[in-house]
């Protein structure tokens, strides 16, 4: 059976995360659901990453294994159709080897997280960024940051309910940038690792909102990572500025230019 990847953009917002729910909209579903209009049978689909309730994405990666021969852009096209009116596109689609695996092939992820600063409501933005009223420093966020990089043991970021087998885990990268608007400023956290523990990013980005508002001294990150507890860690983040922007492999059938 052919095999082909799928690079997929979501709003998360309708759905109760990626992974198929018997009884809650998915967004793992929604794309089978599509599939099965394509070739009437039970499909199964794999993807880089299970992103939570309220999760988007623009980069996941899944793949399918189909019996007809499609041509990438019309199996792209066919499922997009079917997909309608839901917030799920399939931006590309590629042919890729039998055992290519869109998570055991890949090396790395990256997410983004949106974080506005400012007083009025959310009109444009709403369910697709976090908001808060206060004024965040940039400079101590970096500093709180600078402590997570590296392969450290991540229990404290971790949730109670994470499946992951082992807490150590090596953060690649964390960087900041902040975005001034008429709106507001908006702070865009982009974190990059192999892999992730659960509600890992949410835990880092609200512990470093407290760091950024003043409550929390940017060391007091690292005291709370060597202490390898989750009741060190800050407040969660909602995950409505959560985007999973990318997955990356050896083999890449999306490559990044």
């Amino acid at each position: 059976m052919p095999r082909y990847a799928l690079l997929v953009e979501y709003d998360g917002r309708p759905y109760a995360g990626w992974q198929r729910q018997k009884d809650q909209p998915s967004v793992q579903g929604a794309i089978e659901a599509a599939l099965a209009k394509l070739e009437k049978r039970d499909h199964t689909i794999a993807a880089a990453g299970r992103t939570d309730a309220g999760v988007h994405a623009r980069g996941q990666v899944a793949h399918c294994d189909m019996e007809k021969d499609w041509d990438p852009f019309r199996l792209s096209e066919a499922l997009n159709y079917h997909l309608k009116p839901a917030p799920v596109a399939i931006v590309r689609a590629e042919r890729v080897a039998d055992d290519w695996h869109a998570r055991f092939s890949a090396h790395e992820r990256r997410y983004l997280f949106r974080l506005m600063s400012r007083r009025a409501p959310l009109t444009l933005e709403q369910g697709h960024v976090w908001k808060v009223r206060h004024d965040l420093d940039a400079d101590l966020m970096r500093k709180g940051a600078a402590h997570l990089i590296g392969l450290h043991d991540f229990t404290t970021f971790r949730s109670v309910m994470c499946q992951s087998d082992s807490p150590v885990k090596t953060l690649d990268e964390i960087t900041l940038t902040t975005h001034d608007t008429d709106a507001g400023t908006e702070y865009h956290f982009r974190l990059r690792a192999r892999s992730f523990l659960h509600n890992q990013v949410r835990s880092i980005v609200g512990t470093l909102e407290r760091v950024g508002a003043g409550a929390w001294h940017p060391d007091r990150v690292g005291e709370a990572l060597r202490a390898a507890d989750r009741a060190a860690c800050g407040p969660v983040c909602p995950p409505f500025g959560l985007y999973l922007m990318g997955v990356g492999y050896a083999d890449d059938p999306f490559p990044v230019d």
